[in-house]
């Protein structure tokens, strides 16, 4: 059967742990469900419903009679971050990780941002985001210098108290820098980290991420270019430097990209609706919070419950993720791990795919569906 519309949800940092090659991205035995599971906040019998527990490798008791097809994603992109996950879903396979800097930017780099910019800049160190803020804020206030740190991730991150520098001129700094990083220095994102409050300070929901742009086509690409509409909620948008997409919706909460997605299915549309929700890994992946991060999970399942009802028969429902991030790992930073897939649609018959080589797979289902040829790239 053909759909009219396909809503692909990425749980963002959502992994199922059994990567083969953890071990090379230091990522050995990491298992983001698994450690969640173990909280009493977790609870998501929608989910497995749709058939996560029976996906190969899970370890949760068995679903009984699942109704979705389900299985496991194993990413082919050398990379574990945001920008390459969804990248490789839409279709680009990165073939070398992007520019990582665990000893800070070179000097070229940030002269020529301070420069551009007219301000000094403070750290320069792969840096926890909370712990950044604690550290350097009040010099930040008293300097008027950009915080400028970075993680195991590709990102050049620019943080600011709103006082001293509003929203827009945060904004407007990081659009400079990302003008900066080209070439071989083309980190993935450059992200905006405003700040508020005083010491130890509280990050703001108004982050913004910069990426760099596909070096390719991507599944959003064609689906534009056929006069399909691609609906962005949450950050999608930035992840794919606004290319592809037809009509977009900035979220800053899980709530609000649930809240969302749920009032864009009684809109009349034909083509996708691809929704990030970024809590998981914004919120409580990175900032090992186990609790917090099976209570995140539990409330999207409970919000399952209100979505499938409102779905057509002639609806596609995705579910995915674009890497993990263990909160019971150690470190703060992102872990190589496989992905769910879970596919649900009123008349869909329940099948274990198994393991899937690539995230794209996702890729060339939607292209499928609406009757488009497959690329690579």
């Amino acid at each position: 059967m053909k759909y009219n519309r396909i809503f692909l949800i990425v749980l963002d940092s959502f992994g199922i742990g059994n990567a083969p090659d953890a071990e090379d991205f230091g990522d050995f035995g990491a298992n983001t469900l698994d450690s969640i599971s173990k909280s009493n906040n977790f609870n998501i019998p929608n989910l497995k419903k749709l058939g996560l527990s029976n996906i190969d490798g899970v370890y949760l008791p068995d679903y009984d009679s699942p109704v979705g097809k389900f299985g496991a994603l194993q990413e082919l992109s050398k990379g574990k971050d945001t920008t390459i996950g969804h990248f490789e879903i839409a279709g680009i396979i990165s073939g070398k990780p992007m520019p990582t800097y665990p000893d800070g930017f070179p000097d070229e780099i940030i002269k020529e941002f301070e420069k551009q910019t007219g301000c000094g800049t403070l750290c320069n160190k792969t840096y926890s985001g909370t712990q950044v803020i604690a550290d350097y804020g009040e010099e930040h206030i008293k300097t008027g210098n950009l915080i400028v740190y970075t993680s195991a991730d590709s990102v050049f991150q620019i943080a600011a108290h709103t006082d001293v520098v509003p929203l827009e001129k945060l904004y407007n700094y990081c659009r400079v820098a990302r003008k900066i990083l080209v070439g071989e220095h083309a980190v993935g994102r450059v992200i905006a980290r405003p700040f508020n409050g005083e010491y130890p300070f509280t990050r703001t929901a108004d982050r913004r991420d910069f990426s760099v742009e596909p070096s390719e086509n991507t599944v959003l690409d064609k689906l534009k270019a056929n006069n399909f509409d691609v609906i962005s909620v949450g950050k999608i948008a930035d992840i794919f430097a606004n290319r592809g997409i037809t009509e977009s919706y900035y979220t800053h909460s899980n709530d609000e990209g649930m809240s969302k997605t749920l009032e864009l299915a009684y809109k009349d549309f034909k083509g996708l609706v691809f929704t990030n929700l970024v809590d998981f890994d914004m919120k409580y992946g990175h900032r090992r919070d186990v609790d917090g991060y099976a209570n995140a999970i539990s409330e999207f399942d409970n919000w399952l419950k209100n979505f499938i009802p409102k779905m057509k028969y002639d609806d596609l429902l995705i579910i995915t993720a674009d890497h993990g991030c263990d909160p019971a790992y150690k470190g703060t930073d992102h872990t190589r791990e496989q992905v769910p897939i879970l596919m649900y649609s009123k008349n869909i018959k329940p099948e274990n795919f198994g393991t899937i080589q690539g995230y794209n797979y996702i890729g060339k289902v939607i292209l499928d569906n609406f009757d488009l040829r497959w690329f690579y790239g």
